[in-house]
């Protein structure tokens, strides 16, 4: 069928629409945007296109099913990569090619094992975290000692003379940071130093957390774009919980731990992939909408982020299927490397720097299997009362809020950098901190109905900031960029991982 075929279907099934709640107008029609700017007949075709003709449930399948797991660099990713090159073509996406970037080096996980051998033999459960290094060929066998993750400036000053062939076992004591990315950005440093002094291994995930779930592990990478020759593994927390008891009681432990992952001793290449539906009025204005299509080893990758690539694949074939154009090109962006330090984003605003004042917004989602429940509007503050006003449309969704937070820990980052408004889409997944980066990722976590809910109300978005009559937003500059990040206390982590790029730019002069 024509666009225009299915304009006309949607057209007359507008009675029917409403009736089934999927779009909704207020009364007053000032409280509304869509409403009064003209996109409501674009939007309410979107929504039935959406809701009606849902496919990406169906993407998300032949992703986490037939494809896997996707560790960025790894010959999976680069299926994935060309996997969306052709479901984007097949949706009808103009433009649609891969952009290459290089990651400084590629890694992949070998195994992982572990046993306690003192005071009792048992096995223990463990995985690799992403990026580290190995053990001695067949393993050592080590005391463990503990370190306190929450004081770790002490724990190298006072006792890192006696880590040498030990295992360090992290446990939390006393108060935690108060900045929780700032600690695990000095994470990276602790296991420098650790490599230094001697220890073996070290116990305790991301950041020195213990694992989260019951008989569970979790992978990751411990920086930006950052290998530990180290091993650091996620153990499950039972076990993890059983040699604390020991060493509480002062008795001492020992584990035969083996850890062989292999990495490359250059960078290796990746992609981000890229599809359009071209504005009609303005196409040289931009808006990213997007999702991050790598993802880690020990499942499949279904809530992070199979759950955002498809996501985004399924808004670009909502609006497709309406037959309408938005004013604005939307262009969208499956990323890789997020998962490593937001290579991939960051690679893709670097490339497009030239053009990137016509850029007006990025719109990403990468929170896991739940509902979409609200827009963090990345500090631009000055964009909460229309987006509210806007997602005053979507009451049938549910309640849709709308902050001012900014979200580092994704995609939407490198854009806010750029002084863009890099819009996380929030949602509630109470179950995510369970399944990231673990066993359990797996496409039975993520309920269809959901997944399609979020793939239309990032189509309605994502075609109501580039279908309205005026431009949503500009990028600012610098200064008021660096200005904002300073006074959300976003600089600190940007610091420590070499990120900020605005010098002393935003830091208020002492007063006297």
């Amino acid at each position: 069928m024509t666009r225009k075929i299915f304009a006309n279907i949607f057209a007359a099934g507008l009675i029917l629409l409403a009736a089934q709640g999927a779009l909704c107008f207020p009364a007053n029609a000032q409280q509304s945007a869509a409403a009064h700017d003209g996109t409501g007949k674009a939007l309410t075709a979107i929504a039935g296109a959406g809701t009606m003709q849902p496919r990406a449930f169906d993407y998300l399948t032949e992703l986490s099913d037939d494809i896997g797991a996707r560790v960025t660099g790894s010959p999976a990713a680069s299926q994935a990569v060309d996997w969306g090159v052709a479901k984007m073509k097949a949706i009808g996406l103009d433009n649609v090619h891969s952009e290459p970037w290089k990651l400084s080096h590629g890694w992949t996980r070998l195994s992982a094992e572990a046993e306690l051998v003192a005071p009792i033999h048992r096995k223990l459960m463990v995985d690799s975290l992403g990026w580290v290094g190995s053990t001695a060929p067949g393993g050592v066998e080590a005391e463990v000692i503990p370190v306190n993750s929450y004081q770790l400036a002490d724990e190298l000053k006072n006792n890192s003379g006696n880590w040498r062939g030990k295992v360090l076992l992290m446990i939390q004591k006393g108060d935690a940071p108060k900045d929780r990315m700032e600690a695990f950005a000095k994470f990276g440093d602790f296991l420098k130093a650790a490599h230094t002094a001697g220890a073996v291994a070290i116990i305790g995930g991301q950041g020195g957390g213990k694992a989260t779930g019951m008989h569970l592990t979790h992978t990751g990478a411990l920086g930006f774009d950052a290998y530990y020759e180290i091993p650091v593994v996620s153990m499950a927390a039972e076990d993890q919980e059983q040699l604390e008891r020991y060493l509480e009681r002062g008795k001492i432990a020992r584990v035969k731990i083996n850890v062989q992952n292999r990495v490359t001793e250059g960078p290796v290449d990746s992609a981000n992939v890229v599809g359009e539906i071209r504005g009609m009025e303005n196409p040289e204005q931009i808006i990213v909408v997007g999702g991050h299509l790598d993802s880690w080893d020990l499942a499949s990758g279904a809530t992070d982020n199979g759950a955002g690539a498809t996501v985004t694949l399924g808004a670009a074939d909502a609006i497709v299927k309406s037959g309408f154009k938005p004013k604005r090109t939307i262009r969208f962006v499956l990323f890789t490397g997020e998962e490593e330090g937001l290579l991939g984003s960051l690679a893709y605003v670097k490339t497009h720097q030239a053009d990137m004042s016509n850029y007006v917004a990025a719109l990403i989602l990468d929170s896991g299997q739940g509902p979409v429940v609200g827009f963090q509007m990345g500090g631009h503050d000055d964009l909460i009362p229309q987006v509210k006003s806007f997602a005053s449309t979507l009451q049938s969704f549910g309640k849709i809020d709308v902050d001012n937070e900014v979200e580092f820990g994704t995609d939407t980052g490198p854009f806010t950098l750029a002084g863009l408004p890099g819009i996380n889409l929030n949602q509630d997944s109470p179950d995510y901190k369970y399944t990231h980066h673990s066993p359990v990722d797996t496409l039975d976590k993520v309920q269809p109905d959901i997944l399609d809910r979020n793939a239309t109300l990032m189509a309605l978005t994502a075609f109501w900031i580039a279908d309205r009559p005026e431009r949503l937003a500009s990028p600012w500059p610098s200064e008021k960029t660096a200005k904002m990040l300073v006074d959300q206390h976003q600089d600190g982590i940007l610091k420590a991982f070499g990120l900020w790029p605005f010098g002393d730019t935003g830091n208020q002069p002492e007063t006297k």
